[in-house]
Parts: C-alpha cells; structure tokens; sequence
C-alpha cells in the first residue's frame, strides 16, 4: 500500500529534523547544513554524510563514505530496501565509521 505525498513529506521532514536536533543536542565534533531538502552532516575526518529525500520514490536517500542506500517507509520504520537495515541504526555506524564519534540519532 503506497502513501500519500502528504504523509510522505510529513515522516520524511520529521526524520531529517529528529537527526539535525540530534546533532545539535550532541557535544561531538558533528556539523551539518541543511538545504531544504538535503541534509549534509560533516564528520570530524571531514567526512560527508548526505541524507535527502526523494519524493518521486517516496524515499530517502543517503550516501556514505561506504555506500549509498534508499530507505523506504515500512511497518513505522525507515528500512533500506537492499539491506533491510534501519534508518537510524545505519546512520549511527556511519558517524562512527567516518568520524570515530558515537551518536544515537533513534
């Protein structure tokens, strides 16, 4: 069953506001900018983690140092429609990976 763009939008732009308080909540050495609908967060390596959405796709996309994925909204959860793994859990390791600091986005 596919969503509404509406509804899309409304999960999409909660996620990407839930991971930029996170980031300013954090005492990490974590920066981003956000512009409109992409957030790019700056690791302390100097690093980029890119987190957009895709609306045509109903969709968000991010891309690490390691890879890029495409989450899709399934059972109240972002989930990666290769590798099945969530949202927030993805994110996590990817600060740590990229930039040896521990946040929890969730």
């Amino acid at each position: 069953m596919s969503m509404d763009t509406r509804h899309y939008h409304d999960l999409a732009d909660a996620v990407l506001e839930q991971i930029t308080e996170r980031i300013d909540d954090a005492e990490l050495e974590l920066d981003y900018e956000q512009a409109g609908n992409v957030v790019d967060i700056e690791c302390i390596d100097g690093s980029h983690i890119v987190i957009n959405k895709q609306e045509a796709l109903h969709q968000i996309w991010v891309a690490t140092k390691q890879n890029g994925h495409h989450f899709a909204y399934v059972d109240g959860q972002w989930i990666d429609d290769r590798s099945g793994v969530e949202l927030f859990a993805l994110l996590n390791q990817a600060v740590q990976l990229q930039g040896g600091e521990t946040i929890d986005f969730a």
